[in-house]
């Protein structure tokens, strides 16, 4: 069960060097020029808790950057398509045959068993994506890197555009729909939406035409777990799953080794594998795809981003992370009734977000009660006239009440370290929830100012919801983009959304380091509007 913990580990510490040179387009912003950059020099605000994977830290090849160079530009760009090419089974089989493609909705018969020297399509149907198809990466051109969020790839802040591929079917496809075998495997923590993307990735396998498709239940621990028998599955088994929360094929952490899941997939006949997780989950289908490069295998492996916290590196946002914001609003809601009722009352609610705030900040945002939000990129005193505890006391003298939203991977500063770890190698966190509570007691107790204070956690109620409408669709859509993908013959791929166009990343390049907030973005400006809180340094 341990042996894909060196695969699949995203711990909590700072990045390496590598790690941020080769993703030098998405850091550096803020006024912060970046020539002759060193990563010592980057705030503590902006450095990044992960540890990267060995084969993710040395995936991103980008050399660094010469600004002298006056050809500096178009070899960034050169350098940045090449490292976003996404692999494909002719790297390895260069003989691989491409068919027509069996998927069209402009037929709408079932596809015959019996393909005999062709596949029924229309050609006309002008529904298929071209390879050659790309969406921008970044759309805002900064015109100094002083602008609030600006990403800027030199101090002059020059606009280099970034392309990657768009994500739909196409019209040749590599694997014949009758030999192939599909098999789902979801991993990590529960999230709003795994069975809507398991229910979308049947069905869209049984238009192109397949009949194998399997789920490996409890993550990667069902390849090798010989008490768990993989699961048929149907139009008819998921028409309904996505009306209940939870996964359908369950979910665990850790598993047997890269080498060890390889084998039994083939043992198994699986030659399509649909990974839904997070990074550490993607880092280990990465690990599988390469596995099945190496072995020469016709396998096409792709990754479907799950992360409630919206972690994951490019991407708009994640599945789960709508329904998470619009489910914290009935904790908030109850901490603030329950604070403005009492006598000088305080509400704390602490949502998830291990490395990243965006479910507090959004969920902040969109309740308009909340007077303190605390994330763990801002760093924060508890304690001091420019603390938090000072500032509370402020609200309860002006206001009567106030309530506090704080992700659970802020302030860990303040607690204990416990060097734990879980199955995924995730740090196990201290309570920073309870942390504020007590001390919020106890600092109100010790000036004798009367102060009654809830604690509210609804992170588990929150990850066992069914998905809302917003994450609905994008589940959806990011289910039948998974499904082409493969069909397309890509493999160590991930799909997600990307300027609202859903496109196809290289798994290595989404999973280097968890994605966070900026403090010098728009929105976490928005965010410090909405709550009126100051500075807690």
């Amino acid at each position: 069960m341990d042996a894909l913990l060196p695969v699949i580990r995203p711990g909590l510490v700072h990045s390496p060097a590598s790690t941020f040179r080769d993703h030098a387009f998405l850091f550096f912003g803020s006024g912060r020029p970046v020539k002759n950059w060193n990563p010592i020099q980057i705030p503590k605000l902006m450095k990044v808790k992960a540890e990267a994977h060995k084969q993710v830290s040395t995936a991103s090849s980008a050399p660094s950057i010469d600004f002298s160079d006056p050809d500096w530009k178009s070899k960034y760009e050169q350098d940045f398509e090449a490292r976003f090419n996404i692999p494909h089974i002719t790297d390895v089989l260069p003989d691989a045959v491409p068919y027509p493609s069996t998927f069209c909705l402009k037929m709408r018969t079932s596809v015959s068993p019996d393909f005999a020297e062709g596949y029924p399509s229309d050609e006309k149907w002008h529904g298929y994506i071209s390879n050659n198809d790309r969406v921008l990466l970044k759309v805002i051109r900064y015109s100094s890197p002083t602008s609030a969020g600006a990403e800027c790839i030199d101090p002059d802040c020059t606009w280099v555009e970034q392309w990657v591929h768009r994500a739909g079917p196409r019209e040749k496809i590599y694997f014949k729909p009758e030999e192939v075998k599909a098999a789902i495997v979801t991993c990590g923590g529960l999230c709003p939406g795994l069975n809507d993307v398991i229910r979308q990735i049947v069905i869209t396998l049984e238009i192109y035409g397949v009949k194998k498709i399997v789920g490996i239940p409890f993550g990667y621990r069902g390849f090798s777990d010989e008490s768990l028998a993989e699961m048929p599955l149907s139009r008819k088994v998921v028409q309904n799953i996505h009306l209940s929360g939870g996964s359908l094929l369950g979910v665990s952490r850790g598993g047997p080794s890269v080498s060890e899941i390889v084998d039994s997939m083939e043992e198994r006949g699986i030659n399509m594998l649909f990974v839904l997780g997070g990074n550490g989950t993607h880092a280990g289908a990465n690990a599988i795809h390469e596995e099945c490069h190496k072995r020469r295998l016709k396998v096409a492996v792709v990754g479907v981003p799950k992360t409630i916290d919206n972690d994951i590196l490019l991407m708009d946002k994640t599945f789960g992370f709508d329904t998470a914001v619009e489910e914290a609003q009935r904790a908030i809601n109850s901490a603030y009734i329950e604070a403005h009722s009492a006598y000088h009352g305080i509400g704390i609610v602490k949502l998830m977000g291990r490395s990243s705030g965006y479910i507090a900040m959004q969920a902040s945002l969109a309740s308009g009660q909340i007077d303190i939000c605390l994330i763990p990129e801002v760093p924060f005193n508890l304690h001091g006239p420019h603390g938090v505890l000072s500032h509370l006391r402020h609200l309860l003298e002006t206001k009567g009440s106030a309530v506090v939203c704080v992700a659970e991977g802020a302030g860990q500063d303040f607690l204990e370290k416990i060097n734990a770890t879980d199955a995924s190698g995730n740090i196990i966190l201290g309570d920073i929830g309870v942390h504020i509570q007590q001390e919020t007691k106890k600092y109100f107790k010790g000036i004798e100012f009367p102060a009654d204070v809830k604690y509210i956690d609804p992170t588990y109620m929150i990850r066992a919801c069914r998905a809302n409408a917003s994450d609905g669709i994008l589940c959806t859509v990011l289910g039948q983009n998974a499904v082409h993908g493969a069909f397309a013959g890509y493999s160590g791929i991930t799909v997600g959304i990307c300027n609202t166009h859903y496109v196809y990343f290289p798994i290595p390049e989404v999973i280097a380091l968890p994605k966070v907030v900026d403090p010098n973005s728009r929105m976490w400006h928005r965010c410090l509007t909405s709550t009126g809180q100051p500075d807690f340094v």
